[in-house]
């Protein structure tokens, strides 16, 4: 296990690859009450199923449509490649599992009426989190007032477990990175430079989101105490014609490094088509989501064009996990592509089914007064995203940080950062656009 890198906010380890994956089979060698896989809790659960075959319904809202779109459909593989699994190997405890799933539209008020639904009139025995902390902060609250566990992997954002619902009820579990500490490997590889190569200018463009923000803000303050000059720092609408002009500003001012505030494809593709347009390169460009899309980056961006782009995660689809590499092969299988098309959203989403299936057979069922106490137990839980330990308001403290980057055309998503972590490889400055 590596040590912490030294300016992380929280109690976030960077793991390599291979002590991740140690890490999880000791997870699975302790005791019960600690740990459990998702695979022998299903098998075990099989084996002791009792007379109640009733399925365990699922509810949960996604964008379908709308400004999430990718990310959400993303997520709605994940959860029903999850739910196949598990009803192939039996269900749980002897019950299959029904999802229902609700299209918001990327929308706040949708979700919050959503969420009221499932709950309210379709009545499910439990509820899984939406795409993004915009929509999960609403959607918690409505989950809260009812009782109700609310397992997530995209709403990691401060915003989400400050709200007042959670800091009284405690309701919200996120099984992935939190938000605020994503690109402090990228912070900490600049402070590992000799001061003659650490860049001299940053700017940093944010769309309104309580997900892009936190971690540029963060990345922000500590690069400025390295030394590094801000040129630009601007919270703009995320709305698409903002995009251009706050794009345009960027490249007039011709920083070494752009960190972006993103939430989707959309935004980082606007951005970086305005800076070919500005016959303008930064040395390294960073974007807190978008990237990490896979072939729909990819096709919206042009491979000759992705080159050097990096974006910030807890997984990659060749993450050292036996769990994860069955995943990526499944969902291969079922969707087509490569490897390199599954992209971190469909991680993140079959890793909150496989942290509700834990709690499920280690209480007995789905009471969520009974999931929620034994999610704060301290329990570490396995995941295809590794391990997951949740602190008092529900975040991840034993997740993974990475940093990523395209190389090869557009042809392979490596991992860049930590340095000398098992799996790293070199890092490069950004290519020239491909048609400039």
């Amino acid at each position: 296990m590596r040590a912490s890198p030294p300016w992380f906010s929280r109690n976030i380890i960077a793991l390599s690859a291979v002590a991740l994956s140690v890490g999880v089979l000791a997870a699975c060698s302790s005791s019960g009450s600690s740990s459990s896989s998702s695979t022998s809790a299903s098998a075990s659960a099989s084996a002791t199923s009792s007379a109640n075959t009733t399925p365990i319904t699922i509810g949960a809202s996604l964008s379908l449509t709308g400004d999430f779109s990718a990310d959400g459909l993303a997520y709605q593989k994940g959860y029903n490649l999850w739910a196949k699994d598990v009803n192939a190997a039996g269900g749980i405890m002897g019950r299959q599992v029904k999802l229902t799933i609700l299209n918001d539209a990327s929308s706040p008020n949708q979700v919050v009426t959503n969420y009221q639904t499932l709950i309210n009139t379709d009545h499910v025995d439990l509820t899984f989190g939406p795409f993004s902390s915009l929509l999960t902060t609403p959607a918690s609250a409505v989950a809260a007032r009812s009782g109700y566990a609310f397992i997530e992997g995209a709403g990691g954002a401060p915003t989400v477990f400050q709200t007042p619902q959670n800091e009284a009820d405690h309701n919200v579990f996120d099984v992935s990175l939190p938000v605020a500490d994503e690109i402090m490997p990228f912070v900490n590889y600049i402070a590992s430079l000799p001061a003659s190569q650490r860049p001299k200018t940053a700017a940093y463009p944010m769309a309104q989101d309580p997900f892009a923000d936190p971690p540029v803000q963060l990345a922000q303050q500590k690069l400025q105490a390295l030394g590094v000059k801000t040129v630009y720092s601007n919270i703009f609408p995320a709305e698409p014609s903002s995009y251009t002009p706050q794009a345009d500003n960027v490249a007039g001012k011709a920083p070494d490094v752009v960190v972006l505030g993103s939430t989707d494809v959309p935004t980082v593709a606007a951005f970086m088509k305005a800076f070919e347009t500005n016959h303008y390169t930064p040395k390294w460009f960073v974007a807190a989501a978008g990237p990490d899309q896979g072939a729909a980056f990819i096709t919206a961006v042009g491979a000759g064009n992705a080159d050097g782009m990096m974006v910030p995660n807890g997984w990659y689809p060749g993450y050292n996990n036996a769990q994860s590499q069955k995943m990526v092969n499944e969902y291969v299988a079922q969707y087509g592509g490569t490897a390199s098309d599954v992209n971190a959203d469909v991680a993140e989403a079959y890793s909150v089914g496989q942290v509700a299936e834990q709690a499920i057979v280690a209480t007995g069922g789905t009471d969520n007064a009974k999931i929620i106490a034994y999610l704060h137990s301290g329990v570490t839980l396995n995941t295809v995203q590794g391990p997951v330990k949740f602190d008092p308001l529900g975040e991840n403290g034993a997740s993974a940080a990475f940093m990523f980057q395209w190389h090869d055309k557009g042809t392979k998503f490596t991992q860049v950062l930590p340095t000398g972590a098992q799996g790293s490889v070199t890092i490069i400055q950004k290519a020239p656009w491909a048609t400039s």
